[in-house]
């Protein structure tokens, strides 16, 4: 069965959905997770990439180890409380800078994770990697994407030849003795606990004690198609699906990214919304304090009604 396609009129104004209704917001709660766009460039060019992340896809450029410090200042002086700093990209390993980065973050006494699919651009990093796992140990955590279980699925989003590649470097990590996460998705019409039990028998196989009945150590996505129809979120919303607006990702996250051309980065309110206008916030973290409005299919799909959040 084909899916239904987006609604033309809804998600058109920041307030009010197409029937009228208040639209959602969501409030900072706290600042707990800020997140670092290093570049969307990439070594894929997955079918289905949330950012559209390639290795011709520049709109975000590379950030800069003194960019991110602004950042992680300021989180010092404003007495932010944040506890962990993500990277994502793109492919972070890309960006030559990112091993100080992780330095500046981890130096700092804040716990780290990067996002990668652990082919070649981390390969030529594992001896600054090696050393940051011996100075800061499990305060660095990195996610493998593995989109899922079973090879022939994985690589129909992320290409020929790429499965290898990627366990190759999972299992690099798990017995070099980094924390190690896995993230999958949601794109086969099996149920919860049948995908977990198949990346359980998958990390058995390999023999790499990645605990798979853990939503933070195997984190599933919902598939997310912002053509495909969803419903707004309202007010209303929260108590009919007994929901807290805290529990979104954007009550306790920002992203920073830095568009090409651009002469100093911004802060967005979400790691799956980079281009919206609507949701950059400003170029400090004092400025994007500010409630968001849930006005994109993806705040419905992935955070209300998917209920995932990228710093699981």
């Amino acid at each position: 069965m084909l899916p239904v396609l987006l609604d033309p009129t809804k998600f058109q104004d920041a307030l009010l959905t197409a029937k009228g209704e208040e639209r959602a917001h969501v409030a900072l709660r706290s600042l707990e997770t800020l997140w670092f766009n290093t570049g969307t460039l990439c070594n894929l060019s997955c079918q289905n990439c949330y950012i559209e992340s390639s290795p011709r896809n520049d709109r975000l450029a590379y950030l800069s180890a003194a960019e991110v410090r602004v950042y992680l200042d300021e989180i010092k002086r404003d007495g932010h409380g944040t506890k962990l700093i993500g990277f994502t990209g793109g492919e972070p390993f890309m960006n030559r800078e990112l091993p100080a980065m992780l330095e500046d973050v981890l130096s700092r006494g804040l716990k780290a994770m990067v996002l990668t699919n652990a082919m070649k651009p981390m390969h030529r990093m594992k001896p600054a990697l090696l050393g940051l796992l011996a100075r800061y140990g499990r305060n660095l955590t990195v996610r493998v994407s593995v989109d899922h279980y079973d090879k022939t699925l994985h690589e129909k989003e992320r290409g020929a030849h790429t499965w290898k590649p990627t366990i190759d470097g999972l299992v690099w990590l798990a017995q070099s003795g980094f924390d190690v996460h896995v993230a999958g998705r949601h794109f086969s019409d099996e149920t919860d606990a049948q995908v977990r039990a198949g990346y359980a028998r998958l990390f058995a196989a390999l023999g790499i004690a990645i605990d798979a009945a853990s939503p933070v150590s195997l984190v599933l996505f919902p598939e997310m198609d912002a053509r495909v129809d969803v419903p707004e979120i309202t007010t209303a919303c929260w108590g009919i699906l007994k929901k807290s607006p805290d529990s979104v990702m954007c009550a306790s996250a920002r992203m920073v990214v830095k568009r090409k051309g651009a002469t100093q980065p911004a802060v967005v309110a979400c790691t799956l919304l980079p281009y919206d206008p609507q949701f950059e916030l400003g170029n400090t973290l004092a400025e994007s304090v500010g409630a968001v409005r849930l006005n994109h299919p993806h705040c419905a799909k992935f955070c209300v009604l998917g209920g995932a959040a990228c710093s699981q």
